[in-house]
């Protein structure tokens, strides 16, 4: 490992490069001033405050104006805005006279982030258009505050966001993007580790070191490894909870069982993928495909339970979306340990699936011939 220049890059240096690249990436909790544009065919002085509206809040910044909707969803294909307000005209006269006028928002999902954002602000401006002409009419006629409320809003919601109450999407993706990377290297390595003692024919070396007993020979082979992605991990840990204080009501005695839990599981898939196919390419292959599905099956991009039902079964074969349930539910949320114990039993389970293949792994190093 010392001499190998693969082992510093991917297990100290890339680590070290996912970590702060994703956690500082949107250090800012999420995405601000986005470009949005405003086609105001009607250029009164509501339609000019609703512009100033959009412009204040947080996630949009009104970049320009567009004489057309042609020339405004040009600008949106190239990418100089997300999406734009469209005031036809007559607008500020069909709202006084209470003939609802059709004010239109355009918006790209391209993104999905930047598309969700900017469709929320555009729509609250368009609600807080009609909303705030009808507040003058009913104060004209009369209407105390309090009718004028309970008419616009008859049902008022008391919104509480448990566990990140900052919206931060720092705290909902990098807990999930980070380890993903994690598990996904320490697949491709432990099959990578295997698999060159194939291909630098140094197998029957490491039998013969531990007596013919091929556990022995894998122990000895991967304790090592498990060292160093303990650290890693753990350190990954501290700086996320520890350094960046991401809320963590569930305690650090969790963390540090998790930490155990995916590091071990997925030392034990990556040993267990190279069983079932002892080659260095082919293991690394299915290693890799299966870290990159990950990211999907997890749950946290699509959710597992909108899923088909066949999805919804093949989740539970990849060991981070376990990570994310103990992660979500005993850390984040801080439920106790026995919600989660089946997905304790599978990353128990993952960590000792060697024990199946064990065999097949000694007969290859016995017998295969590595070829190029």
């Amino acid at each position: 490992m010392a001499a190998n220049r693969m082992y510093l890059l991917s297990m100290l240096l890339f680590p070290v490069f996912v970590t702060v690249f994703f956690t500082s990436f949107m250090h800012e909790g999420q995405p601000e001033n986005m470009p949005v544009g405003v086609v105001d065919l009607d250029n009164t002085t509501t339609t000019r405050k609703l512009t100033r509206l959009l412009d204040s809040f947080q996630s949009s910044e009104v970049v320009a104006h567009y004489p057309s909707v042609e020339e405004a969803r040009q600008a949106m294909q190239r990418g100089d805005i997300y999406g734009f307000l469209y005031f036809p005209k007559e607008t500020t006269a069909k709202l006084l006279a209470q003939r609802q006028p059709h004010v239109s928002y355009y918006y790209s999902y391209a993104t999905l982030t930047s598309g969700a954002l900017v469709f929320k602000d555009l729509k609250t401006v368009s609600t807080l258009g009609s909303a705030g002409v009808a507040k003058s009419v009913m104060s004209a006629k009369g209407y105390t505050d309090d009718q004028i409320m309970a008419f616009l809003q008859p049902i008022v919601l008391d919104l509480h966001t448990v566990g990140n109450p900052w919206v931060n999407y720092n705290i909902y993706l990098s807990t999930m993007l980070v380890p993903t990377c994690l598990l996904l290297l320490i697949f491709l390595l432990t099959a990578y580790a295997m698999g060159m003692e194939l291909k630098e024919n140094t197998a029957t070396e490491l039998v013969a070191a531990a007596g013919g007993n091929p556990f022995i020979a894998l122990v000895g082979k991967m304790l090592p490894h498990i060292a160093v992605w303990l650290v890693v991990m753990g350190a990954y840990m501290v700086y996320t909870f520890g350094v960046l204080h991401f809320p963590h009501p569930g305690g650090w005695g969790v963390i540090v069982l998790l930490t155990v839990l995916s590091v071990l599981a997925a030392v034990g898939f990556g040993v267990f993928m190279f069983g079932l196919l002892p080659a260095l390419r082919m293991s690394m292959s299915i290693c890799s495909l299966w870290g990159v599905l990950s990211f999907s099956m997890v749950g946290t991009a699509f959710p597992v339970l909108a899923m088909d039902a066949p999805l919804q079964v093949l989740a539970n074969i990849f060991p981070m979306r376990h990570f994310f349930l103990i992660y979500e539910t005993c850390i984040f949320a801080n439920n106790p340990l026995s919600d989660v114990a089946l997905n304790i039993a599978a990353l128990v389970l993952f960590a000792a699936a060697p024990v199946f293949v064990i065999l097949r792994i000694n007969r290859a190093y016995k017998e295969y011939v590595y070829m190029e």
